[in-house]
C-alpha cells in the first residue's frame, strides 16, 4: 500500500529545494563577480578542497567529485590553466600522474567567491535542517 504524502512532507521538501535553488543561483552569481564562471568556481573549490586535505587532485579524482566525463573535466582544467588559475604538478612518485593546484590567482579568485558565499551556505543548512524532519527523501 502506497503512504499518503502530507502537505506538511511536501511543503519541506519544495522549501529546500527552493532554498537549493536560491544558493546554486546567488553563488554562481558571486562566482562571476569574482571573475569566475560558476564551472571554474565549482573546479577551483574541488581541486582546493580535495578530499585528503592536500589542496590539490588529479583530473580523474574532480571528474569522480564533479560527475563529469574525464574529457569534460580535462577541458575545463586546460582552460582553467590558460587563464592561470590552475597549474600541474607532476607527482614524485609516478611521472605519469599530475596533480593540480590552485596558482595564486586562482587562491585569491576562490577566496573572493567563497567568501561571498558564506551567508548562502548557512541559509542552505538551514533549510536542510527544516528538511531532516520529513521521512521523505530529497526529491
Amino acid at each position: 500500500m502506497t503512504r499518503r504524502l502530507t502537505t506538511e512532507e511536501v511543503a519541506r521538501v519544495a522549501e529546500f529545494r527552493s532554498a537549493l535553488r536560491r544558493f546554486l543561483r546567488t553563488t554562481e552569481r558571486n562566482s562571476r563577480a569574482a571573475g569566475l564562471t560558476p564551472q571554474r568556481y565549482l573546479l577551483l573549490l574541488m581541486v582546493k578542497g580535495a578530499e585528503d586535505g592536500s589542496g590539490r587532485s588529479t583530473v580523474t579524482e574532480l571528474a569522480e567529485r564533479l560527475q563529469l566525463a574525464q574529457s569534460t573535466v580535462t577541458e575545463l582544467v586546460r582552460r582553467a590553466e590558460e587563464v592561470g588559475l590552475l597549474e600541474r604538478e607532476r607527482s614524485p612518485d609516478d611521472g605519469r600522474i599530475a596533480f593540480l593546484r590552485l596558482t595564486p590567482e586562482g587562491e585569491r579568485r576562490l577566496e573572493r567567491a567563497f567568501t561571498t558565499n558564506e551567508a548562502e551556505r548557512q541559509a542552505l543548512l538551514d533549510a536542510f535542517s527544516y528538511l531532516k524532519g520529513t521521512p521523505l527523501e530529497v526529491g
